[in-house]
This record gives C-alpha cells, sequence and structure tokens, in this order.
C-alpha cells in the first residue's frame, strides 16, 4: 500500500505562536511538486505533543484540503490513551486522511499485550489503514517482533515505520511478517539500508528540505540501482546527521527557516539551536547547495 517517499511534514507557526496555515499550504504544494509519495502530517517532526487536539486536526485538515487527492495523507493521530487515539482517528477519516500514523504509547509502558490490544482496539473501532510507529527512544517501549506479527494479521494493520535504530529488528521484520505489510524507515540513515533488504522505503524528515534528492535515493534503491543509490546515501549522509545535531524537529526546522518556507518559532519547551549547531547545520546546507 505505502511505498517510497513519505515527508513527516514540520508545522510552521507565526510569530504570535499560531499554526501558519499559509506557510504550511506552501510547503504541502512544494512537496507535491517534488514528487514526493505522501504527507505525513502531526508526526514527531511536526511538533504534535505541543499542539492541541484542535490544531491536530485542523493541521491535518489543511493538509488534505491542499493536497487534494494528488497525494495520500497519513494522519498523525496517536495517543498514550487508546479513546483518545480512536477520537482523532474517527475525525481524521472523516476529513479524507488516507489512513492513519499511530505511535507507539508513550511514557505510560504498555506491555506487549497493551500494545497489541492498543493497536488493535483503534483498528476495530476506526475503519482506515493503520501504521504502526515504533520509536523506543521517544516512547520508552519497544514493539518487538512477535508482537507486531500479531497485529498485522488484523486487516487494517498494514504498515510499520520502524525507527528502532536496530538493523537486526528491521531484519527480524522483514523476515517474520507478509510481504504485504509495508515496513517503512523512521530514520533517514536508515532509509537506504532497509529499503535495500526489503523495505518499502521511509518516512522521512530530511525530506522536508530535500524532497527530490530523497524520492531519487529510494526510487534508485527500488530500482536495484543500488551503486547509485549508495552514493547519493552518503552524499546527504552530513545531512541525515545534521537533521539530529539537536533534538528534532529543531535543526530541520532551522533549515525550512534558512530555506525561506517558515519562521524559526518553536513551541516550549522546544527552544532554537545553540550558534555553535547553527553554524554547523549551515555548512552542511552551504555543502549541499541548498541554501
Amino acid at each position: 500500500m505505502f511505498q517510497g517517499v513519505y515527508t513527516a511534514l514540520i508545522t510552521p507557526f507565526r510569530t504570535d505562536g499560531s499554526v501558519d496555515e499559509a506557510a504550511l499550504r506552501r510547503i504541502v504544494n512544494a512537496q507535491i511538486e517534488a514528487g514526493i509519495a505522501g504527507l505525513v502530517p502531526m508526526g514527531t517532526t511536526g511538533e504534535s505533543p505541543t499542539v492541541s487536539h484542535a490544531e491536530n486536526m485542523r493541521v491535518i485538515e489543511i493538509v488534505i484540503e491542499e493536497a487534494n487527492g494528488r497525494v495520500p495523507v497519513i494522519a498523525g493521530t496517536g495517543s498514550n490513551s487508546t479513546s483518545e487515539a480512536v477520537d482523532m482517528t474517527r475525525q481524521a477519516r472523516d476529513l479524507g486522511a488516507a489512513a492513519s500514523l499511530q505511535v507507539s504509547p508513550y511514557y505510560n509502558k504498555p506491555s506487549q499485550e497493551g500494545l497489541y490490544r492498543h493497536f488493535t482496539t483503534i483498528a476495530d473501532q476506526v475503519d482506515l489503514p493503520l501504521v504502526v510507529y515504533n520509536i523506543p527512544g521517544r516512547t520508552g517501549k519497544n514493539i518487538e517482533t512477535p508482537t507486531l506479527a500479531r497485529m498485522a494479521s488484523h486487516p487494517n494493520i498494514v504498515a510499520v515505520k520502524e525507527a528502532s535504530g536496530s538493523i537486526k529488528q528491521m531484519m527480524d521484520v522483514l523476515e517474520a511478517l507478509p510481504e504485504s505489510f509495508d515496513v517503512l524507515s523512521g530514520d533517514d540513515n536508515m532509509a537506504f539500508p532497509l529499503t535495500a533488504i526489503g523495505g518499502r522505503g521511509v518516512v522521512s524528515v530530511a525530506s522536508n528540505l530535500v524532497p527530490r534528492r530523497m524520492v531519487q535515493l529510494i526510487d534508485q534503491v527500488l530500482a536495484g540501482e543500488l551503486a547509485h543509490a549508495r552514493a547519493a546515501h552518503f552524499e546527504l549522509l552530513p545531512l541525515f546527521r545534521a537533521v539530529f545535531v539537536d533534538t528534532n524537529p529543531i535543526p530541520i526546522k532551522y533549515m525550512m527557516h534558512r530555506a525561506g518556507f517558515c519562521e524559526e518559532i518553536y513551541r516550549l519547551p522546544m527552544v532554537p539551536l545553540s550558534p555553535e549547531d547553527k553554524s554547523q547545520v549551515d555548512a552542511v546546507m552551504s555543502r549541499l547547495g541548498v541554501v
């Protein structure tokens, strides 16, 4: 169902702290014009922990409106409260989302059985394709491969955004799950190796800034042009590292600001990059010719 590069969109803010709807629409159009496979609003990169539920749904609505059916929108409607995730996912479905991105419940750290019941309850109650988001570095709990395999038997649970950082786990997932279940990298620096061993692509932070280059990289891997893809991977690797010189989405939002897409505004507790980190990021952007 999902293959290619899906951009984990930033959420631009105005100086008064409100969502910058005009900037968001410009970003959506720039992404689609660059050939992106789909858009993922209101994930971690969209600063979802700091927006209200109403703002979360409004951002999703804007992205769906502006995409206007040109690419699928995978709406970030996850929560560590199952009932809250169900409610937000219903709203996203009614707005026209193609799928939902459901992060593993954070902070309350459920058992593997709790994880299974959380995701399958959402899938039972909302008839919308569901992409499981495994990011133990943020949630404090890994979705183990046998648990994911159990989930995959549900007809509405169709893919995983795999951000464990473990190539061993990624290989285990690809080996254990059916070929029809899409495995997408949740880390830009793992997109090349994961796609090369059978993954379907990436939910990308870097593609906010360099969508065409990310699309070319993944297209080359999927076409079996591994030498070209490997060269593209290493060319972009300094950017992949710079994107995480501080907590995501701080660096990528600074880069998008430097590229003229948005103001450099965050919501607390996110704060701007240090001057030293800005210098490092500026140097990477200059070398890549993106500013």
